[in-house]
């Protein structure tokens, strides 16, 4: 039984889009566990409180496309009724989009309120941490109101528990513990081992490639969160779970020492590190070129300004264009992050 709203960490709105990050979640892991004889499930949120399970829910909402694109990897996707932050079409891979573009949209950014209460669901699946909606939508529900309605409401630790991490993200163990968390929710506990287990074997040839790369000897990198604003940056710190994806890569976060999930800096900071890598952290804009055009404006952006246009990668063209979501969020697709981003940082190492 769930004992409480946790008081979780808002995430950060800016310029009208939601940012969130995925961070390790303190190492404490999500317990999902199934006793001899005992079908039920528990997991737990950010402070421990405990949300049980009984059987597989079978009306789910999700808050975005990174726990929508989980439950379709996991085989879950037909119990899925509804979404927010939905994926534009073309950005999945493979067989997954079509399944995505099937779901109903409930909502193009945060879902409102009385619609998510009103959804039908058994299961809100939540990406993020508690948040004031905003924009005339309502607050988030509480828990609460999330009992009167009949849906139980659970978390993507990585992700939501990001700020209340103790120590610094370096590893994708989260993320994995999400999965697997996921696939006993759900009842596909085989599906989720073969992802992690993919996920593990990526990421171990990279490290054996790479891993023991002294730091001294680790390209510079900078998270470019293109969409947080260009006048004052917004820094990926070491409890985001992209700190652990650049680090896994062989590369150096050059905000590894701020403590949290993200902070405003000054371009000031940014040329006092000259990095030598900058990733073009664009976020989905719906489809294959219209993603590309805003990767375009981004480098672009960089080599006009006058504060940008002298750092070491701009001048060398070291621009990665790697997606905000797969960088920064919960997902299979970290592990491909770390392997492409290890692949162009270290070229030639890495098969």
């Amino acid at each position: 039984m769930r004992s409480g709203r946790w008081a979780g960490t808002a995430a950060v709105v800016v310029g009208g889009l939601l940012m969130a990050g995925c961070g390790n979640g303190g190492g404490d892991g999500d317990k999902a566990s199934r006793g001899a004889g005992d079908p039920s499930v528990t997991v737990t949120d950010c402070m421990g409180a405990e949300t049980t399970f009984d059987s597989a829910p079978e009306k789910i909402v999700t808050s975005n496309a990174s726990s929508l694109e989980l439950l379709l990897r996991l085989g879950a996707g037909d119990k899925v009724i509804g979404t927010g932050f939905p994926p534009g079409k073309g950005t999945l891979p493979g067989g997954l989009d079509a399944q995505a573009q099937q779901v109903k949209v409930l909502s193009d950014t945060v879902i409102p309120k009385e619609k998510l209460l009103g959804s039908g669901a058994d299961l809100y699946i939540d990406t993020f941490a508690s948040m004031n909606m905003g924009g005339g939508m309502g607050d988030a529900p509480t828990e609460q109101e999330f009992e009167a309605a009949g849906i139980k409401h659970i978390f993507l630790k990585s992700t939501a528990c990001a700020a209340q991490s103790r120590s610094a993200v370096t590893d994708l163990s989260a993320v994995e513990a999400d999965i697997t968390a996921l696939g006993e929710v759900t009842g596909t506990s085989a599906k989720a081992r073969e992802l992690v287990d993919g996920m593990k074997k990526k990421v171990d040839a990279v490290q054996k490639a790479v891993g023991r790369t002294a730091e001294s000897e680790r390209p510079t990198y900078f998270f470019f969160d293109y969409d947080a604003g260009t006048k004052q940056p917004m820094a990926v710190c070491n409890r985001q779970v992209a700190n652990a994806v650049i680090t896994l890569a062989g590369a150096r976060n050059v905000f590894a020492d701020c403590d949290g999930d993200y902070k405003q800096v000054g371009w000031e900071d940014v040329i006092a590190e000259n990095p030598d890598w900058i990733q073009l952290g664009v976020r989905d804009r719906g489809s294959e070129a219209a993603n590309e055009k805003a990767f375009d404006e981004a480098e672009k952006w960089l080599k006009s300004n006058s504060a940008t246009k002298g750092l070491k990668a701009v001048k060398d063209g070291h621009f990665l264009r790697i997606g905000s979501e797969r960088t920064t969020i919960a997902g299979v697709r970290n592990a491909d992050t770390v392997e492409e981003i290890a692949k162009t940082v270290h070229p030639g190492k890495v098969g």
